[in-house]
C-alpha cells in the first residue's frame, strides 16, 4: 500500500507512518488486495484527506467503517458516488438538513465532494472493509492512524466543529478539546437510531452559527 496522502496530512502524520504498527497494518491491508474484494477502490483509501487537507478542515463528521456493498464506499464517510441510491443513513442526513432550513437540498447526490471542498473532513475510523463483511478490518491499526488524525487537529486547530454521531463516534471523540472547539453529539442516523435524536440535533445550523461566531466561512449544507 502505497501512501498516497495530501502532504498537510502527510506531514502531520508522518510518525504514524514509521510506528511498527502501521508496517503491520499495510501488510495487511495489501494481502486483503491482492485476495479478497475490498473496498473502497485503493486510490480512495486516503481520499477524505485528499479533498480536505489540513489547514482547510472546518467540520469533521466521524463515520465507522466505509460501505462494505458494491459501487458505494469512496473514500468519505455515509458519502456514495454521483448516481448510486442514497444508503438509509444518508437519506436520513439530508432529511435532517431539509427540516433545518425548511426547504428541499439543491444537491442530492451523494459524493458529497462538494462538502469535502468547503472544508468538511468526512473520515471513517477504519479506511478499508472487505466486501459484505462490515467490520472485518477494524482492529488492524486503522482505528489508531484515525485517531492521530483527531488528535491533530484537536491540538494544532481551533474552532473547529466535531460531529459525534453515535456512540462509537462519541468514544473516538473523546479526547477532543472541547474547550477549543465546538463537540456535536447525538444518536446516529442510522434508521434504527434517527427517531431516538438524530432527527431535531439541529447539528447543521448550529455548526454554521459556531463557525460565523468564529470568523470563519458557513457551510452550504443544501
Amino acid at each position: 500500500m502505497e501512501v498516497r496522502i495530501d502532504p498537510s496530512w502527510k506531514e502531520r502524520l508522518a510518525g504514524e507512518f514509521d510506528e511498527p504498527y502501521f508496517a503491520e497494518l499495510t501488510a495487511f491491508v495489501k494481502k486483503e488486495y491482492a485476495g479478497e474484494t475490498v473496498y473502497p477502490p485503493p486510490r480512495y483509501i486516503f481520499r477524505a484527506f485528499d479533498l480536505c487537507p489540513f489547514d482547510s478542515v472546518k467540520v469533521v463528521i466521524l463515520g465507522q467503517d466505509p460501505y462494505h456493498g458494491p459501487r458505494q464506499a469512496n473514500g468519505l464517510c455515509f458519502a456514495v458516488d454521483e448516481g448510486v441510491t442514497l444508503p438509509p443513513s444518508l437519506q436520513n442526513i439530508f432529511k435532517e438538513i431539509e427540516s433545518e432550513y425548511g426547504k428541499p437540498m439543491a444537491h442530492r447526490d451523494g459524493s458529497l465532494e462538494r462538502w469535502a471542498a468547503q472544508g468538511v473532513l468526512l473520515l471513517n475510523a477504519t479506511l478499508t472493509v472487505r466486501a459484505r463483511l462490515a467490520g472485518s478490518h477494524q482492529g488492524k491499526g486503522w482505528e489508531r492512524f484515525t485517531d492521530a488524525a483527531v488528535a491533530a487537529l484537536s491540538s494544532e486547530r481551533e474552532h473547529l466543529v466535531f460531529m459525534l454521531w453515535g456512540n462509537y463516534a462519541k468514544a473516538k471523540g473523546a479526547h477532543i478539546d472541547r474547550e477549543k472547539h465546538l463537540v456535536l453529539e447525538s444518536p446516529h442516523p442510522s434508521p434504527f437510531s434517527a427517531n431516538a435524536g438524530f432527527f431535531g440535533n439541529g447539528h447543521f445550523k448550529k455548526a454554521n452559527e459556531y463557525l460565523i461566531a468564529n470568523g470563519k466561512e458557513p457551510i452550504d449544507w443544501l
